[in-house]
């Protein structure tokens, strides 16, 4: 494959396509390219007809856009699974969260608490809902602009307590991850890729996203926080 291979994904798998990216330059000599910014966003570039053959992006934006005809029939599949994780400031003390009642003791620790947007912040303040904290927490919700990792409100002392996907805060300079959220408050996001319906290059596409799918990029995703869908 002598052409290059665009793709556009949400920002939490962004590290591990970026490691996939290079593994199928080196090892298969596919040249691909993804482009990443907030869910929200690239759903809305898809809508507006932007040039690309693949797009990676949680389960619920990518069946949105199938059912409106922006993917190629039949190529939608799932890939990997993303944990949500709590995350403080670097050196700040690391509050346990083994079960719900510490988890809303933390909560209401904080004076203020980061979350991403997209499916993860939606599913973060229906549990606290659940939690009956909404009152609580009034004015100390803090939520990171579009593709901005909400762990870089810690490190710039906006949040004490940050919870987003385990791949976007792993890396993160200033910043101490906790671990996930216990039981029944657990939040994870399936995330999956089709080709399309604008790809000129279908066939390419649609062979790059097989290779997306191995066991290759299953030991990728891991290593990146990730697990592969499917895999316990």
């Amino acid at each position: 494959m002598d052409v290059e291979i665009s793709g556009l994904s949400s920002m939490a798998t962004k590290p591990v396509l970026a490691e996939l990216s290079e593994h199928l330059r080196r090892a298969h000599g596919l040249a691909v390219r993804f482009e990443s910014a907030g869910g929200v966003e690239i759903a809305r570039r898809v809508r507006e007809g932007a040039p690309a053959d693949l797009l990676v992006l949680a389960d619920g934006p990518l069946a949105a856009l199938e059912k409106e005809g922006h993917l190629r029939p039949g190529t939608a599949r799932p890939l990997w699974v993303s944990q949500v994780v709590a995350a403080v400031p670097e050196g700040a003390p690391v509050p346990a969260l083994a079960t719900e009642a510490e988890l809303r003791a933390a909560l209401l620790a904080a004076r203020h608490v980061a979350y991403s947007t997209g499916p993860s912040g939606t599913a973060l303040v229906e549990l606290i809902a659940r939690l009956d904290l909404t009152d609580a927490l009034a004015g100390r919700l803090v939520q990171a602009p579009p593709g901005v990792p909400a762990g870089s409100l810690l490190a710039a002392g906006r949040a004490d307590l940050a919870f987003q996907q385990h791949s976007e805060l792993m890396d993160l300079p200033g910043v101490t991850v906790v671990g996930p959220l216990p039981g029944a408050a657990a939040i994870s996001s399936l995330f999956g890729g089709a080709v399309l319906a604008a790809s000129g290059r279908p066939d390419q596409a649609l062979a790059v996203l097989d290779l997306l799918g191995s066991d290759d990029a299953a030991k990728a995703a891991r290593a990146r926080g990730m697990r592969a869908a499917g895999e316990r």
